[in-house]
């Protein structure tokens, strides 16, 4: 029996209307909303999974994107598996965010930044919006850094005119809408598969590079931080692992899915959900995993390594990983291919996650500000926030120093993830906006724990967070 709040949500044209929100009368990704058909709650499983699965494709994207291939790398180069358990821990409170962040998606038809418009006071919504922004284009940061590398290594174009050339990747976005959601999630389906089919290769299939499991299970149950340049890279792994942008925009993805608002669905939805996130998520925990294994293998303990035509590569704690993985790869495991899987997989990355960044920008500015622009303009706007830093600092210290830059971004991520994760929780947490689709004791205990756990890391390294950021500011 549905009761009356129920009832009034039947349409799934009508968005829930509230005293609080009288204004409330757009749609989150408003093209792609309710577009994907579902079957009948009382087909099968396979079929109703099947029709659910794909939001959270687009989601881990944003966990293995070219800022987890910089602070992977730097882990796995100067630690070996010291950080694996931070990668793992990540994951781990990654999964049960991702599924509470679709949980209220579901329950309200609100994205987590129209929820913040229509419950918190009107002063909030532009510093709200503000801080959004900057973690976006923290995280565009690094897929401009990623996609330039790989492009450089694949075409010897120059790091600087390379960072120049991701500005047309707008246009891929914008070819990709015109198709409709489920074309953009096979699209980010086939490059994520792109890149774990190349990491697949590189751990398993050549015998170069196969590491001791039982070392790195050792290290993922015996968590230690030994030193501040743990911390500080720890932090940056949390940051490019838990991503406070796509907190934003998974509740408005798996309203793409056109299910019914009796409780039935509605509960199905929630499950098919879960079952979404804490696949693909676990899928990107394996991809991190590897990121951070390869490293170790190929870099740790080492100090030189000869390349191609007997030039020799010095290694050190400044050594710039993202670069220097490429050029010395091949020569490490006797084969050209290898270098070129690495940089298909980082280029593969770096496009999935721009699809998802500009995806996540469009969610905030509508949902904070009520804003509608094109795509276009708000890819092109994104894009030029992130490729004018980046062409300024490459000018000023040259190309040498991408891994610094990519790991600062990721740590500005972090610090920004309090600020989408409270509010998030908040919401879930709260009978009145949730209903009977309120946190239950588990999702309410790891979500709250994992929120605490990140805040307090962030406060903990805070001051040598700061402290190291500023030196690859100014170049010290």
């Amino acid at each position: 029996m549905n009761s009356p709040a129920d009832s009034k949500q039947d349409n799934v044209k009508q968005p829930p209307q509230t005293a609080s929100s009288p204004h409330f009368s757009q749609f989150s990704l408003e093209g792609l909303h309710g577009s994907v058909a579902v079957p009948h709650r009382r087909a099968g499983f396979w079929k109703q999974m099947a029709a659910y699965y794909g939001p959270a494709i687009l989601v881990s994207v944003a966990y293995m994107d070219p800022g987890n291939w910089g602070t992977d790398l730097a882990g796995g180069a100067q630690f070996k598996y010291g950080l694996i358990w931070v990668v793992g821990l990540a994951s781990l409170m990654a999964i049960f965010l991702q599924t509470i962040a679709a949980r209220v998606g579901v329950a309200t038809g609100r994205d987590l930044a129209q929820c913040c418009y229509d419950w918190y006071p009107k002063w909030t919504r532009l510093p709200s919006w503000l801080m959004a922004e900057v973690a976006i284009i923290a995280c565009d940061l690094a897929e401009v850094l990623g996609s330039a590398v790989a492009l450089n290594l694949m075409f010897h174009i120059p790091i600087f005119w390379a960072v120049v050339i991701t500005g047309a990747d707008v246009l891929l976005l914008l070819a990709l809408q015109r198709f409709g959601m489920r074309t953009i999630e096979a699209v980010v389906a086939a490059l994520v598969l792109t890149i774990g089919v190349c990491y697949f290769i590189e751990i398993f299939v050549l015998p170069q590079t196969q590491p001791s499991f039982l070392e790195m299970g050792r290290a993922m149950i015996t968590p230690h931080l030994g030193s501040s340049a743990m911390v500080y890279v720890a932090i940056g792994i949390i940051g490019a692992t838990v991503m406070p942008h796509v907190l934003y925009l998974h509740p408005a993805l798996v309203q793409s899915r056109k299910f019914q608002k009796d409780d039935e669905s509605i509960g199905g939805a929630i499950r098919y959900n879960t079952i979404d996130a804490a696949a693909n998520l676990s899928v990107a925990f394996l991809v991190n995993a590897a990121i951070l294994v390869l490293a170790a293998l190929v870099f740790y303990g080492k100090t030189r390594v000869t390349v191609a035509g007997g030039h020799v590569v010095q290694f050190s704690d400044s050594t710039d990983w993202v670069r220097t993985a490429y050029l010395t790869l091949a020569p490490l495991l006797g084969t050209v291919a290898a270098s070129w899987l690495f940089a298909i997989a980082l280029l593969a990355s770096g496009q999935s996650a721009t699809i998802v960044g500009t995806l996540a920008g469009q969610v905030v500015m509508e949902g904070f500000m009520r804003w509608r622009i094109s795509p276009a303009l708000r890819r092109l706007i994104t894009r030029s926030l992130a490729i004018v830093p980046t062409i300024i600092f490459i000018g000023l210290r040259g190309a040498n120093n991408i891994n610094d830059l990519l790991v600062l971004s990721q740590v500005v991520l972090a610090l920004q993830l309090p600020f989408a994760m409270f509010p998030l929780l908040h919401f879930a947490s709260s009978r009145g906006k949730m209903g009977r689709w309120r946190l239950g004791w588990f999702l309410l205990l790891a979500g709250w724990g994992s929120a605490l756990l990140i805040t307090a890391f962030d406060f903990y390294g805070l001051p040598d967070a700061i402290k190291q950021s500023w030196q690859v500011i100014v170049g010290h």
